[in-house]
């Protein structure tokens, strides 16, 4: 079971992933709309796990994979991405987030990407 940080600008895509996620047994301990919220809460939570958006206001979600990755390189960041971004997910992974998992979310394919991660 993780400690899970979920980062998007929509409402409804921290929803929805955090039902994904609560039903795999993992606990969301906090949600961020933008970039600069997420920085500031995985400071203060250091959860096991963060699934980052890209495409948000304030800080973008790859700007915010390198501020983490910098003062914790052993973080575990999942990128999400709308279809069609494979150049923001290419980023993303040269970045240092540990994979990507294309919206709208198949359930399945979230729960593999965090058991690969999470190894």
């Amino acid at each position: 079971m993780a400690k899970v940080l979920v980062v998007d600008d929509a409402k409804f895509m921290r929803l929805t992933l955090g039902n994904i996620l609560t039903k795999a047994n993992h606990t969301v301990i906090g949600e961020a709309e933008n970039g600069k919220e997420a920085v500031a809460l995985y400071r203060k939570e250091q959860p096991d796990l963060v699934t980052m958006d890209i495409t948000m206001p304030e800080m973008n979600g790859i700007d915010a994979v390198k501020v983490i990755l910098n003062d914790f390189p052993k973080a575990k960041i999942i990128m999400c991405s709308a279809m069609g971004q494979q150049r923001l997910i290419v980023d993303a992974i040269e970045a240092g987030a540990k994979d990507f998992i294309v919206k709208p979310f198949d359930e399945s394919r979230v729960q593999e990407a965090i058991k690969r991660v999470l190894g």
